[in-house]
Parts: C-alpha cells; sequence; structure tokens
C-alpha cells in the first residue's frame, strides 16, 4: 500500500479554489478499468479477481477520482484493502482534488460495516515511513505480523472516518 493521505475533509476539496464538493462511489465496471490511462497500478490485473474494486466520482461526473480494491475476509472479520490509488490528475502537488486517499478508506470502512464487522480495514503498508503516515492519518495501528508493515483500522478510528466523509454509494 502507497497511497498519500493529504487531507481528511467531508468530501472532496476542490484544490483551485478549497471549496468542497459531493461525492459517490460504486463498484467499477471492467470497461472503466480497461479503459484507464497513465495510472500506477494495473488494477484489470489477475490478482484483483478476487476483489471488489469501487470508484470515487464526484457528484453528477463520472471521470474516476480514486479506485481502491477491498477482499472481504469473513474468517477475521475484517476489509483486507489489496490497493489503493488515487486518480493521476489527483497525485502530486498539483492535483485536482485533496481527501480522496481518506475517502477510499472510508469506503472500506462503510463497507466492513455493512458486513458487521464494526469497521475493522486492515492494509499492508509498503514502508516505515507509511506505518507512520498512515498512524497519523488514519488512526491505523501497527500489527507487524504476518507482514512486517500490517496495520488495522480498528472500530474507534473507523467511527471517525465515517464521521468525517459525508458520501453517498449509487
Amino acid at each position: 500500500m502507497n497511497i498519500e493521505i493529504d487531507k481528511l475533509t467531508p468530501c472532496l476539496e476542490r484544490a483551485s479554489d478549497h471549496v468542497i464538493v459531493d461525492t459517490t462511489y460504486s463498484l467499477v465496471s471492467k470497461e472503466e478499468l480497461k479503459s484507464l490511462k497513465h495510472w500506477q497500478f494495473k488494477w484489470n490485473a489477475k490478482t484483483l479477481s478476487d476483489c471488489e474494486i469501487y470508484k470515487l466520482t464526484i457528484q453528477n461526473d463520472e471521470r474516476i477520482q480514486g479506485l481502491i480494491a477491498i477482499q472481504d475476509v469473513p474468517g477475521s472479520y475484517s476489509i483486507y484493502v489489496k490497493i489503493a490509488e488515487c486518480a493521476p490528475h489527483n497525485f502530486g502537488k498539483i492535483k485536482e482534488y485533496f481527501g480522496v486517499g481518506g475517502h477510499l478508506f472510508a469506503i472500506a470502512v462503510q463497507r466492513s460495516y455493512e458486513l458487521g464487522y464494526g469497521g475493522f480495514v486492515y492494509m499492508d503498508a509498503k514502508n516505515t515511513t507509511l506505518v507512520n503516515h498512515y498512524a497519523k492519518t488514519l488512526g491505523a495501528m501497527l500489527l507487524g505480523h504476518p507482514h512486517p508493515y500490517r496495520m488495522i483500522i480498528d472500530e474507534c478510528a473507523a467511527q471517525k472516518l465515517i464521521q468525517t466523509y459525508n458520501f453517498r454509494r449509487d
């Protein structure tokens, strides 16, 4: 996992004028995944075949702002975030919107609640810098086993994310 959580906002914040815009999320189609250009991850990879992949969009605008691949892990009563990525136009210093990364994790937390897992989500950070970043921004905690950078978002951190974000599912 290597995604920046730049800001926690109620929805997304337009970088140009700091206006908050309403968002929606839904499952992404295979056709949409095939049409992606300039993304860092190959979103139609076979390694994601067992995942639900959600797209984050702005209300009344179908352009994808970010994607998250999650996996239901019933035996551990949690959701595993396999990969999350901001759209290329939301990456770096000249991004269009702030808040995409945090919003994607809020979607995973929401799915955890829907499945009766109390908001529990886990992921494997790429390095110690990201471990510290996710701890600070998402309230995630380091577990360190079976992956050295495995982190979990527990019910307290999950509740804070859900209370921060105001989004609706299509």
